[in-house]
């Protein structure tokens, strides 16, 4: 069953793996454009795969599943990537992915006290070595720089970056202690937060207009317009229904403080298209990296293989 949970986790870090480079590649839009936009039509996407079985599936949700999935949406979607396109397009791709790079600690110590999870002081050496290859890869991975050079901007960005992990801990822990009790099964818990998320993000769009009007950008080419739209129906369709149904059989399949380290996945993938776009073999150090991140985890992972298990506590 691990064995099964870490190929659903390969294949989320597949997708998610570009999936990061989306902002920088519509720099004359805002961020929470970008991210209102994407999730809305996520939602359009979850709804249209709901509609043959809906009435199934309403008539199965409480209203405690109702508010869970409200605070999953808007944390762990529309508000966690609207901070992340902002720390990629205010203090560059490279500084975002560093920070990006810290949710497997992160996750590893909000999910210390579920089921299956080992002590901290059991995983210390593997997150170590994640870690290591993390900030290794992030510093060697020139990506996409900002223009910008000014101060405030990059670190108003830093800031939107720690903010955007400290999202999706929260999400990634709760949405798998949720899920490992629910009554739904990975596919049908992805289309409701899928749906949920959809409206939030239509709400927190609308929000964003009112408060701010010119997050339109009024002077805009005809075809960026179009490649917005094509960026934004491909983070939907791949980098949200898709990539969270395969994250959401991964998390069912084992426990938080290792699920957690599997989004390591997404830092590797993100170098192998680096590389296959730049047409090059990776260096010296670039390897060094990727050791380090999949030994790390390949050492969780057997840590957890031999461990007693634990009593969860109770989901909030």
């Amino acid at each position: 069953m691990m064995n099964s949970g870490v190929v659903f986790a390969i294949l989320a870090g597949a997708i998610w793996g570009g999936v990061i480079i989306g902002p920088s590649l519509l720099p004359e839009f805002n961020a929470v454009l970008i991210s209102s936009v994407r999730f809305a039509l996520y939602g359009m996407i979850s709804l249209l795969v709901a509609l043959p079985f809906a009435s199934r599936l309403l008539s199965r949700l409480t209203r405690r599943d109702v508010w869970m999935l409200l605070r999953l949406s808007l944390t762990g979607n529309v508000l966690n990537y609207a901070l992340l396109g902002a720390s990629v397009q205010l203090s560059g791709v490279t500084a975002a992915a560093l920070i990006n790079g810290m949710m497997p600690v992160a996750i590893t110590f909000l999910g210390r006290s579920d089921a299956g999870s080992l002590p901290l002081t059991r995983l210390k050496l593997p997150l170590l070595l994640v870690f290591l290859g993390i900030v290794s890869v992030s510093l060697e991975h020139t990506g996409v720089q900002v223009e910008s050079t000014s101060l405030s901007s990059r670190l108003l960005g830093l800031a939107c970056g720690f903010s955007a992990v400290a999202c999706w801990s929260w999400y990634a822990t709760h949405n798998a202690r949720y899920l490992k009790q629910s009554h739904f099964n990975s596919s049908e818990w992805s289309t409701l937060t899928g749906i949920v998320t959809g409206i939030v993000a239509i709400v927190f769009g609308i929000a964003a207009l009112m408060l701010f009007p010119n997050l339109v950008p009024s002077e805009v080419e005809s075809s960026r317009w179009t490649t917005f739209l094509w960026v934004c129906l491909f983070l939907a369709l791949c980098g949200s229904w898709l990539a969270n149904g395969l994250w959401n059989a991964c998390s069912r399949r084992m426990p938080a403080s290792l699920s957690g380290q599997m989004i390591v996945f997404e830092t590797l993938f993100a170098c192998v298209y680096g590389f296959l776009f730049s047409q090059r073999m990776p260096g010296l150090m670039e390897v060094v990296s990727i050791v380090l991140l999949v030994g790390g985890v390949v050492w969780a992972a057997k840590r957890h293989r031999i461990m007693p298990v634990k009593q969860a506590e109770p989901c909030e």
